[in-house]
């Protein structure tokens, strides 16, 4: 999906969109007054197609790049996870980049397991 030319805002309004819903969570980190991290998770319902029952997801979880390594992500995810867990739901599934091993270090640290692998191909004349 290409970002467009103001990611920021159109990500900021549809966050403000989640903010009403009953099975929507996002935890805000702040250190002197500005935001240094959050995390977006909501439940979601079972999925045939993601051969998976009931189960909060992490959406986002970000943190500003000086603040890393600092317990805030843990903290955020800690949240999160008592979140949905408070709920009565018995799992929490999330996704990362296949890249980003600092994150997936993080996630396991936290007792997250792989279960999926998602792979792309995409569709134009250079794709193979």
């Amino acid at each position: 999906m290409a970002p467009g030319n103001d990611p920021e805002s159109v990500y900021a309004w549809f966050l403000g969109t989640q903010l009403s819903k009953r099975d929507v969570c996002i935890f805000v980190a702040e250190r002197d007054g500005a935001v240094i991290g959050y995390v977006y998770a909501a439940i979601e319902p079972q999925s045939w197609k993601e051969l998976r029952d009931e189960a909060g997801f992490i959406h986002d979880v970000l943190v500003e790049e000086a603040e890393r390594n600092t317990g805030v992500a843990t903290a955020l995810l800690d949240a999160a996870v008592q979140w949905v867990q408070g709920r009565g739901v018995p799992r929490v599934v999330l996704w990362t980049a296949h890249a980003n091993e600092p994150a997936q270090r993080l996630f396991a640290g936290l007792g997250f397991r792989p279960t999926m692998i998602e792979m792309t191909r995409e569709l134009n004349s250079s794709s193979r």
